[in-house]
């Protein structure tokens, strides 16, 4: 590698049925353009960007799974969690979604690698500007697609109740993906009412385009933010919809939104998409589940004493994969302006305060249970 250079390695994602990728051809080929930054791409054919797209632009091209033996100094860029069943010490600087900053489970595992390898971690979801707000998010497809499969999933209990959910593949675009919903919902006759919490931030707003796009009347959304959930939980309202989309960032304890009790009881609800994902985090407002759902399972079949009424919850960790393309250029793009400042990151105040966040927690193993 040349001196001076910024060496990035996108290496090729693992987690099932992910297609997105951190650094998209068009981010690459301003990177390289820039000046200071080389990047070497790892093949994937799950990627919904094709190789040869990066090599295009300049990339070099290497075999999947080949970060293990790269240059110390390379900084391996990728987004969802490394292969599990890996213990192995982690010597390079990587740059991801860990999951391992709120104690979900397993967070010991995940940063015991970093420490017992003089690793480090820029987590992507702790890179935050100066005013606490994140660089760069999936959250606006990750709420659009999450109504998108909450509205599926409630069609799919009125027009094939009793089937089991097909599985759920990528699609082209948004438009392929909003006909699909027009049309069944067209066929219904009716428009469910969906309630999102966490309207007004990224993921809410992305779940509430979703069904204003898919023509779901404007009196069918009910937007709740901290305004409405103030009071402290458990809600009836959840219980009044037929859709619940759980968008909000939890940080701390809060009072549950939902109950066993509530969900034996009468009520419209019959489906819960918890694009949060809160499941192994000991906060988790909503009780009633301890399992990721997947995307060739993607509904849980939640336990209840209202035989009448299914509940089915989808708590798939990864939705904004369904629209790869749109959401992977969209998050690139967000994270452009901070990945130039790589070079300088021991002084850039976004990579700074990543990386002291990184030893806090690492710290923190010590002290916590």
């Amino acid at each position: 590698m040349a001196t001076n250079t910024t060496h990035l390695w996108l290496r090729e994602e693992t987690k099932p049925m992910e297609h997105r990728a951190a650094l998209s051809p068009d981010v690459c080929k301003q990177l390289l353009a820039h000046g200071g930054f080389e990047i070497t791409v790892e093949e994937s054919k799950d990627r919904t960007f094709a190789d040869s797209e990066y090599a295009d632009v300049g990339c070099r091209v290497v075999p999947g799974g080949s970060w293990r033996s790269a240059p110390s100094d390379a900084i391996i860029t990728g987004l969802k969690e490394l292969p599990e069943n890996d213990t192995t010490p982690l010597t390079h600087t990587h740059v991801m979604f860990a999951h391992c900053y709120k104690q979900q489970g397993g967070w010991k595992d995940v940063l015991g690698r970093f420490a017992a390898g003089n690793g480090t971690l820029y987590d992507l979801e702790f890179l935050n500007d100066d005013s606490g707000r994140r660089v760069a998010a999936f959250g606006f497809y990750a709420g659009f697609t999450g109504a998108a499969v909450g509205i599926d999933a409630w069609c799919h209990q009125q027009l094939h109740a009793g089937e089991k959910y097909p599985v759920i593949k990528p699609y082209p675009n948004e438009d392929v993906l909003l006909d699909e919903t027009r049309a069944k919902l067209r066929e219904i006759g009716k428009a469910p009412r969906i309630m999102v919490m966490g309207a007004l931030g990224r993921c809410g707003s992305g779940a509430v385009s979703y069904a204003r796009k898919a023509g779901i009347p404007e009196e069918n959304i009910v937007k709740w933010d901290m305004a409405e959930t103030a009071k402290g939980g458990p809600f009836q309202e959840i219980m009044d919809v037929d859709i619940f989309v759980n968008c909000i960032y939890l940080s701390s304890s809060i009072p549950p939104f939902i109950t066993q009790q509530q969900i034996d009881a009468d009520r419209s609800l019959s489906v819960i998409v918890d694009v949060s994902c809160d499941t192994t985090n000991p906060f988790n407002p909503i009780p009633i589940y301890s399992v990721n759902t997947t995307f060739d399972n993607a509904l849980l079949d939640i336990p209840s004493a209202n035989s009448a009424k299914p509940l089915q919850l989808c708590s798939i960790d990864h939705l904004p994969t369904m629209l790869p393309r749109e959401a992977s250029n969209q998050f690139a793009l967000d994270l452009l302006p901070t990945l130039l400042q790589l070079p300088t990151r021991s002084t850039a105040p976004v990579w700074a305060r990543a990386e002291k966040l990184f030893h806090d927690k690492v710290a923190s193993m010590a002290t916590t249970n």
